[in-house]
């Protein structure tokens, strides 16, 4: 393992470079971008069945279901906002041919956190085809990045291609990428600056609120308050949207133009409701079927994604069937999905639960700075997918990634890992999570009230955290950020009325252990889900949790820090490395890294994998707090 171990790392140093290229010469122009690159020969590995290729400049590895594991370098550019993109070209040359000895690895089929086994290798690519068949790809998107919305081009070249007829490979020593554009007209308005934060909540929490709309002046932030009512009834903007959701990502959008708003905290969760769900404030369902059993899943992101790459409004209903975020067999809206505003949720049901985060939040931005305590990591992993013959510990290698992430910012590491004795179950967690820390990754299975995961190569569990357990965390205030790896832990939809929904529609067959989605021992019956129950402990607990709203997928193996949710999870530290202070924007960096990887639209997995990655917390909160 220790072998591995100092593999991976060595990846996860040279990934962690932005665009983890070979210097290059870059020529921009008024009408193009030129960029030049020079890469590395590849390293053949074998095993007993297949040959991998590994190439140092890679940012990750191809994972297309049917396809082979070949490298992919990706290069990202930014315009200002509603630039044109009229074309991109990629001329490879040096051209080397390399013999194979055995069939090169082909890509592991996504497997769910649910599934502890290894993943299925996809079924061969036609024999005498070149593999990929286009040497590059690449998509466009408009986000936010450094505070303003931009145009991202996610350039994704592939210089190594396979011939498996002939079992060699094409390796390209040299990469000329050109990006063709024209910059946007002169009357693109320019966001004023009106309200940095707008906090959306019903009228009942309105009272509670005020000591933090207080607090975020206090240190500089402009801040407005809007209820639910002040959206409906037109107030600030006229109302628009086909339903509740959309009416208000109309108002955000409206604030994002008019009063420069680049953080938004949505204060509500589920009210009640019980064959039709009722809410605080406005959510919105995911309609992606990708034959996991589960075809439906919240997710705030939809909120975030305000425009596509050439300015429109992104309804997430580009078929206009009424039908949001839907893919489905043929039927597939298509997203743009990167953030153009830092949203985060405080899914709270009532007004203590309100009153709870804002005293938390408050302490937390007043006392953090400078606190020992802060420049702690604590990452809680094992082997999630013990797979025979995998040597590989992938949550441990998720956390040790965060880590890296962290330590040349000063930050000390505990690792509660069940290869080094120290993660035997809840109580070694919970006496852990007490001392304090600034971040806390957990990398490895869950459900809406629990979080566990597997000793090395056993299949049994090592138990971590229960929501019954959440009241044992006394950490008083020195409260992390917690990055959580596993299915369906920020499922805030749970509700105990879901336990009468179960027995309306099933019966008492509602209590036995059946598969399908609804049954008792989901767990989608308890109160609060797993992440915002640690959240709102008021002795202790996350000061915010950043987790899965659905299933949570991985890759088992040797590719799992550069492919589904391992990526994913150990990226949002990269984010915190590169500069993003406050929490919003630190999530939603991480999002766009994964997206600039994945492309959304490209597959069913990354999509959801993106859209599911909620934010419970204030995305406006300065990690570490403030100085003054």
């Amino acid at each position: 393992m220790k072998k591995n171990l100092v593999g991976i790392i060595v990846a996860v140093v040279i990934l962690s470079a932005s665009g983890s290229l070979a210097t290059p010469s870059t020529i921009v122009d008024s009408n193009q971008k030129i960029e030049t690159l020079v890469l590395s020969s590849v390293t053949i590995l074998e095993n007993e069945k297949y040959s991998s290729v590994m190439l140092s400049e890679a940012t990750s590895y191809l994972s297309t279901s049917g396809g082979y594991a070949v490298p992919v370098v990706t290069k990202v550019f930014t315009f200002p906002f509603m630039t044109k993109i009229t074309d991109v070209t990629v001329d490879f040359s040096g051209i080397t041919i390399v013999p194979l000895l055995k069939p090169l690895k082909m890509a592991v089929s996504p497997i769910a956190d649910t599934n502890d086994g290894s993943g299925d290798e996809s079924e061969q690519a036609g024999a005498g085809s070149i593999y990929p068949s286009q040497s590059f790809s690449y998509h466009m998107a408009a986000g936010r990045q450094n505070g303003e919305i931009v145009t991202f081009v996610a350039v994704r070249l592939y210089p190594v291609q396979y011939l498996p007829a002939e079992s060699i490979l094409r390796c390209a020593k040299n990469a000329d990428i050109t990006v063709t554009y024209e910059l946007p007209d002169a009357h693109v308005p320019a966001f004023v600056d009106e309200f940095d934060l707008v906090i959306i909540a019903p009228e009942k929490f309105a009272d509670t609120l005020q000591p933090l709309v207080t607090h975020k002046i206090a240190m500089g932030m402009s801040t407005k308050l809007v209820t639910r009512s002040d959206i409906c009834d037109s107030v600030y903007f006229p109302a628009e949207g086909r339903d509740c959701a959309e009416e208000m990502k109309y108002f955000i959008k409206n604030a994002v133009e008019q009063w420069g708003t680049e953080y938004v905290l949505l204060v509500g969760g589920r009210n009640g409701g019980i064959n039709q769900e009722k809410w605080w404030v406005p959510v919105r369902y995911v309609l992606l079927d990708d034959d996991s059993g589960e075809y439906s899943y919240l997710t705030d992101l939809y909120f975030a994604d305000i425009y596509d790459s050439m300015g429109n409004f992104s309804s997430w209903d580009s078929n206009n069937n009424g039908v949001f975020a839907e893919w489905v067999g043929t039927q597939k809206d298509i997203l743009d999905m990167y953030p153009d505003v830092y949203v985060g949720r405080l899914a709270c049901t009532n007004v203590l639960q309100v009153k709870t985060m804002v005293k938390k939040i408050i302490s937390y931005e007043t006392t953090t700075f400078g606190s020992d305590w802060f420049k702690k990591f604590i990452g809680v992993a094992g082997d999630t997918y013990p797979a025979a013959g995998d040597p590989y510990y992938e949550g441990e290698l998720a956390t040790n990634a965060s880590f890296q992430q962290l330590e040349s910012l000063g930050f000390e590491a505990s690792m509660m890992w069940t290869s080094n004795g120290r993660f035997t179950g809840s109580d070694s967690v919970i006496a852990e999570f007490s001392t304090g820390a600034g971040f806390v990754h957990f990398s490895g299975h869950g459900n809406p009230a629990s979080w566990s995961t597997h000793p090395p190569r056993n299949d049994s569990w090592v138990g971590g955290l229960k929501v019954t357990d959440m009241s044992s965390l006394k950490n008083g205030k020195e409260q992390p950020v917690v990055i959580v790896g596993g299915c369906h832990n920020a499922q805030f939809n749970t509700s105990l009325m879901n336990i009468i929904k179960g027995v309306l529609e099933n019966g008492l067959d509602y209590f036995e252990y059946k598969e399908f989605i609804g049954a008792f021992w989901y767990d989608e019956w308890i109160p609060r889900c797993w992440a915002w129950s640690m959240a709102t402990q008021t002795r202790g607990g996350a000061i915010a949790v950043i987790a899965n709203s659905g299933l949570g997928y991985g890759e088992p193996g040797a590719d799992t820090l550069t492919q589904r949710g391992r990526h994913l999870e150990w990226l949002f530290f990269k984010a915190y490395k590169d500069g993003a202070v406050n929490l919003g924007a630190t999530h939603a960096t991480d999002v766009i890294y994964y997206m600039n990887e994945h492309p959304p639209m490209a597959d069913q997995t990354d999509c959801k994998i993106a859209q599911e990655w909620v934010l419970l917390g204030d995305p406006s909160l300065l990690i570490g707090g403030y100085s003054s």
